[in-house]
């Protein structure tokens, strides 16, 4: 029998904490669920717990892939798999309240003409103590692109839940992109269709050390997503919104490569954003800062960064 929804869960070793998470889902008070485990060709402990959920839960699905280490890619692979009438996510390293998928697909049930949902949630560190300086949560309902493009409101993957039809009209995700796919996704979203948003923090989003995303390529894929997300905008208004962003957007890409050494980059990077950058004051100024870096004997560069260190002390 078809269940409700289908639960997509990405992994990659991280045993520590699949557990939890895990348990999530089987603290749901909703109880009409399938739970997909798409691996990642994670270590031998890890595939031994996964193969005995699998043994002792009917509801659990197995999907063993070949690493590739592209977790859209992962993703689609647990999606072709799923049947439930809703997809919900959760990442390996983020936990549900119990009321999470109830909450959800009561609301969405309710209003029609809502397609897809998200959640409020709490940064919690890996111990799930509250980070002090975590960023609030700013509940947007209904069409929310502006306000996601302008960074008014924030989704947490582990809190989307989605119609099946909607996603199949408006996906999959876009395995070009290592770091920023569930962004990229989570805005076509928000283009096609008015969010249901429950303003209560029901996830938990763990902030680690063994995140791996180094600055450069966070950037390159924060730019190429808001290409992407550009060439699918039609409103005047969000198109003016996605081209501020995207220009602030490439200037700290081409900072982020000078800093690193990737010197000719950076400049490439400058000399191909000002058509949609010219506007912007902060471009300019982030550009320059790039350009320098990447032109400026280390000796200069060492001058100004000491000035500029001394100009801070005096206003301290």
């Amino acid at each position: 029998m078809r269940p409700v929804v289908s639960i997509i869960v990405p992994i990659f070793n991280r045993l520590h904490y699949l557990r939890a998470a895990v348990e999530s889902v089987f603290a749901q008070t909703f109880p009409d669920w399938e739970l997909i485990l798409a691996d990642d060709g994670s270590d031998c402990e890890t595939i031994a717990y996964l193969h005995q959920l699998q043994q002792q839960q009917p509801r659990v699905k197995l999907l063993r892939l070949s690493h590739c280490g592209n977790v859209a890619a992962v993703r689609n692979a647990g999606l072709r798999e799923a049947s439930g009438e809703y997809i919900a996510f959760l990442d390996t390293d983020d936990l549900w309240a119990p009321a999470k998928l109830e909450t959800q697909i009561a609301s969405l049930r309710a209003s029609s003409d809502r397609k897809w949902s998200y959640t409020g949630f709490r940064m919690v560190d890996a111990s799930l103590n509250p980070l002090p300086r975590s960023p609030q949560f700013n509940a947007a309902d209904g069409w929310i692109i502006d306000a996601l493009m302008n960074a008014q409101t924030t989704i947490a993957q582990s809190s989307v839940v989605v119609r099946r039809d909607f996603f199949d009209e408006v996906g999959p995700y876009d395995e070009s992109m290592r770091w920023c796919s569930d962004y990229e996704l989570e805005a076509r979203f928000a283009l096609r269709g008015a969010a249901d948003c429950i303003d209560q923090p029901l996830v938990m989003v763990r902030r680690h050390t063994e995140h791996c995303c180094d600055d450069v390529s966070a950037c390159q894929d924060v730019v190429q997503a808001l290409k992407k997300i550009r060439r699918h905008a039609t409103g005047a208004h969000t198109q003016a919104i996605l081209r501020k962003r995207l220009a602030i957007a490439s200037a700290f890409l081409a900072r982020s490569q000078a800093v690193h050494g990737f010197k000719l980059s950076a400049l490439a990077t400058v000399l191909g954003s000002p058509h949609y950058s010219w506007r912007y004051s902060r471009w300019w100024l982030t550009a320059a800062e790039a350009s320098m870096r990447a032109l400026a004997p280390i000796s200069l560069q060492n001058v100004l960064r000491r000035a500029r260190y001394a100009l801070r002390l005096r206003h301290l």
